[in-house]
């Protein structure tokens, strides 16, 4: 009778430490932190490739995100729709996004992820020369809805359905290009090239740096959040970016992608 009665004991033993174990875990499970990230179409800096989001910019999200033990449900989004949804949203995530002066009281700003120059490029076989945006009004310019390069565009005096062509993906442009429907493209330097090589041609033989846009030159991409974020969370995401910084992960990353 003793020995069935420390056998006993030693099964609900068994059965309590197992519940407790279980019950660790779902509390643990419970704990983990989510945070909705956008982002778009805008390779090298984040694409969609055999249905993972990657990219460089996506690289050193995905790294600050393990600094600060954070998951982030990724998602890609038209350019217009995903800056809509991250500048009224609470928790918000949005990359790579250009900062400027217009859009500098819209967001909270984390930090800088990757280098941008921006250039007007068109054909070499055009052969066109500018000095000025001047120069590039009577012609025509593809840009992508909402983006960078058409909000600076169209803060200088362009419009949209005049000498502005606005499409929904980067890609659209190279081949408005090359068809002949835009005389000049807005893009950064680094996209441009991606994409111009994805499409299988050489872009020191069919691009022209026609006018390099200097307003748009040298800040970088960034990583932010909408107004309505607490800035406890802004900063737990500024101090990540800057330990992913000096422990050499970006670094590493900037020359993987560059």
């Amino acid at each position: 009778m003793i020995l069935f009665g420390a056998r006993a004991s030693s099964r609900r033993a068994v059965l309590l430490t197992a519940s407790v174990g279980l019950w660790a875990c779902a509390l643990a499970a419970q704990a983990v932190e989510t945070i909705k990230i956008l982002t778009e179409e805008y390779p090298p800096y984040n694409f969609t490739d055999k249905g993972r989001i990657t990219g460089l910019g996506t690289e050193v999200v995905q790294a600050v995100l393990k600094e600060v033990h954070i998951e982030g449900q990724f998602q890609s989004l038209p350019w217009a729709r995903a800056y809509e949804i991250a500048q009224s949203s609470e928790n918000v995530l949005i990359y790579s996004i250009n900062r400027s002066k217009d859009r500098e009281k819209l967001f909270k700003w984390v930090g800088r992820i990757t280098p941008t120059d921006f250039y007007l490029f068109s054909l070499k076989s055009r052969n066109l020369h500018l000095t000025s945006l001047e120069d590039a009004k009577p012609l025509q310019i593809g840009t992508v809805n909402q983006d960078i390069g058409e909000q600076y565009l169209a803060s200088h005096g362009f419009a949209v359905g005049q000498n502005l062509q606005s499409s929904a993906r980067y890609e659209l442009n190279y081949e408005k290009l090359k068809l002949g429907r835009v005389d000049l493209w807005v893009m950064n330097e680094l996209g441009a090239y991606f994409m111009v090589r994805q499409a299988g041609d050489d872009p020191a033989v069919v691009l022209s740096k026609t006018l390099r846009i200097h307003d748009l030159s040298g800040g970088g991409n960034y990583m932010a959040f909408g107004l309505k974020t607490p800035d406890a969370m802004v900063e737990r995401f500024r101090k990540g970016l800057e330990t992913v910084k000096k422990n050499g992960t970006y670094d590493a990353l900037q020359k993987k992608w560059l």
